[in-house]
């Protein structure tokens, strides 16, 4: 009997030797950790590979009372753009040159030349905008990392446009694909903004966005920094103390066709 061979994707061709350009939408809860975290991994790469990172963050939102303590603002960035804060604050840490833009994605800067989109968005709206802009961009980025969350639990995954990769047996679906209810527009959505920290602690958990962080980042550091990774993404709950991974799916030809005894 053959040993089963381990299910994984590897990094795809062209990602060597070069920044990676990524693309950055949203800077809040999950936008901020991921923002802090993609400048260590740039660290890393540096280190450990040829590859580095090149980042650029929009986000048309501004640092209100309601964001200290759960997003990585303090009281004096209040009234603030989000993106221009963070982007400007990781710049001044690490000496990078990273761009930051006051805005809405799409509509603020186009997706053409990226490598990779993370989206921390908060609506179905939102993803549905981008994926219809992926859908008209060619070539599309090679990845989309989308991360969301509620108030105790949240998710993160990464796939690959089809415009990008094509159907080969290698590419991961998408957040929209994964979760086909996203692309229902009569979906109701609760995107109302809070007005106090204790509101806001109300809604969400004051660490859920670290957490959900944390483990897109490692994902994404196996796949550009070790070349490959053994699943898509994963389901996070704080309530249960539980991660499930969202296993990669299977290649055509590993499907093996059951016997005459089996059927």
């Amino acid at each position: 009997m053959k040993p089963d061979v381990e299910n994984r994707h590897y990094l795809r061709r062209g990602l060597d030797d070069r920044a990676i350009k990524i693309l950055l939408v949203g800077c809040g809860g999950n936008g901020g950790q991921m923002l802090m975290g993609l400048a260590s991994l740039d660290t890393a790469l540096r280190e450990i590979s040829s590859r580095s990172l090149h980042v650029t963050v929009v986000d048309d939102d501004t640092v209100s009372e309601a964001n200290l303590g759960r997003q990585p603002f303090y009281r004096c960035d209040l009234g603030n753009s989000k993106a221009h804060t963070l982007t400007e604050r990781v710049n001044l840490a690490h000496g990078l040159n990273w761009t930051a833009i006051h805005g809405r994605a799409p509509k603020a800067i186009g997706l053409s030349g990226i490598d990779i989109l993370i989206t921390c968005v908060d609506t179905a709206a939102a993803r549905r905008s981008l994926g219809a802009e992926l859908a008209d961009n060619k070539p599309a980025p090679a990845y989309w990392l989308d991360l969301g969350n509620r108030a105790t639990d949240g998710q993160f995954l990464i796939g690959c446009p089809v415009a990008s990769f094509g159907k080969s047996d290698q590419r991961l679906p998408t957040v929209l694909e994964y979760f086909p209810e996203l692309s229902d527009e009569t979906l109701v959505e609760d995107d109302a903004p809070s007005c106090s920290v204790a509101e806001a602690l109300q809604r969400q958990s004051l660490f859920v966005n670290r957490v959900v962080a944390s483990h897109a980042l490692a994902l994404l550091f196996d796949l550009l920094g070790r070349g490959s990774i053994g699943h898509a993404g994963g389901f996070v709950n704080l309530a249960c103390g539980q991660v499930v991974p969202i296993a990669l799916p299977k290649p055509a030809a590993a499907i093996a066709q059951p016997s005459k005894g089996e059927q």
